[in-house]
């Protein structure tokens, strides 16, 4: 029978509880949100969502075509212009997902020859760039720059190293300042994905390679995604205009997908101007977090510290990790929940995210909700 195996694959998630299901949201949800990435509570800014409004009455609902043949419009490039100028970097691409950028600066950046080493945390969408890759993919321990310095010692060609800034499964940042110490002493390129640091990090939240101060470096790349922290939809890769040149000549996801669609492109630069305008923002997500985690910690629960804006809960096992998620929604909170293939170590989570408008009250609420429904 054709796709007979799919029912045989079913049975065995079942049985390890790692079966996944939409839960369709309604737009003014009764749930306390500490499971979406908005760590900026932009999404629904008035500002944010008139962006959109007017960049889809303006340029149309879709933006016809890839970016090389009608895809292109002056907001995809004003876009560009102030992402680059606000991160630090020379020059910015967009693309229509952070996956989308990723895959294109992994798989532009490694030709065939070149070796890619990847920290072994790193999100699923710069494991596929490197899979996609010509080059060869080594994988080094999580957050070691001195296993990259040593997998780069091993190779004479072109490299590059890839890491997530803000590891998304708990939180944690990478060493950036290390790796790409390790990288110049190789003339590797380095990599970063910033999507949990864009908005969060960095001086009014201009991000983790502006914080460690390699923004705007030769040997440095940056990936961010829209979706988080502005509150819209996209990616975009930053780099030297020599870099980003190239991606537009030989990234695929960029070549052949179709353009950012006009709407999320307004709604990222309404985000973008409203956090230019209140910086403090960025500062208030991570005191969040800092809350967050305390308040977690003192009441017993194994909470890892977090670096940024997310904060993860770790649980007994994957069965009881969706339980205690399932009752935190009968209670009237929303979380994520993280579980085996998409947790590297194996361990199940609560994974809860920071966001710069919640209350002192939202806060403890969602805490002694999480607390009193613990396994």
């Amino acid at each position: 029978m054709a796709f007979g195996w799919i029912d045989e694959q079913d049975r065995a998630r079942r049985e390890a509880g790692l079966v996944r299901v939409l839960r369709p949201r309604p737009a003014d949800s009764p749930l306390l949100d500490l499971a979406s990435n908005d760590y900026l509570g932009l999404a629904r800014h008035p500002e944010v969502t008139e962006g959109a409004a007017r960049a889809a009455r303006t340029w149309g609902g879709g933006s016809t075509g890839s970016r090389l043949v009608t895809g292109t419009t002056e907001l995809h490039t004003e876009l560009e212009r102030e992402l680059a100028g606000f991160c630090g970097f020379e020059a910015a691409l967009v693309f229509s997902s952070g996956y989308a950028a990723n895959l294109a600066a992994v798989t532009a950046l490694a030709p065939h020859g070149s070796l890619v080493v990847s920290d072994a945390g790193n999100h699923a969408s710069l494991i596929d760039g490197c899979r996609l890759a010509r080059g060869t993919t080594q994988v080094v321990a999580h957050a070691e720059p001195d296993a990259v310095r040593k997998a780069l010692a091993t190779h004479d060609g072109p490299a590059v190293a890839v890491s997530d800034t803000v590891f998304s499964v708990d939180g944690d940042a990478a060493p950036l300042a290390a790796l790409a110490e390790a990288c110049r002493e190789h003339g590797a390129g380095l990599v970063v994905d910033d999507a949990h640091g864009l908005g969060v990090l960095g001086e009014g939240g201009r991000g983790a390679p502006y914080a460690a101060g390699l923004a705007g470096r030769d040997d440095v790349v940056a990936t961010v995604t829209l979706s988080k922290s502005l509150g819209a939809q996209g990616g975009a890769v930053l780099g030297p205009a020599r870099v980003i040149g190239h991606l537009v000549n030989a990234a695929r996801t960029f070549i052949f997908d179709t353009g950012l669609a006009p709407a999320a492109a307004g709604a990222a630069l309404a985000a973008l101007t409203l956090l230019r305008r209140e910086p403090e923002r960025a500062a208030r997500a991570r005191a969040v977090a800092a809350e967050l985690h305390a308040r977690l910690t003192a009441s017993g629960l194994a909470a890892v510290r977090p670096d940024a804006a997310v904060v993860s809960v770790r649980a007994p096992s994957a069965e009881t990790a969706v339980r205690w998620a399932a009752d935190c929604r009968t209670a009237g909170l929303s979380v994520g929940c993280f579980r085996p293939p998409s947790v590297p170590d194996g361990v199940s989570r609560l994974r809860l995210t920071a966001r710069a408008d919640l209350s002192g009250e939202q806060i403890a609420h969602a805490v002694r909700v999480i607390g009193e429904t613990r396994p």
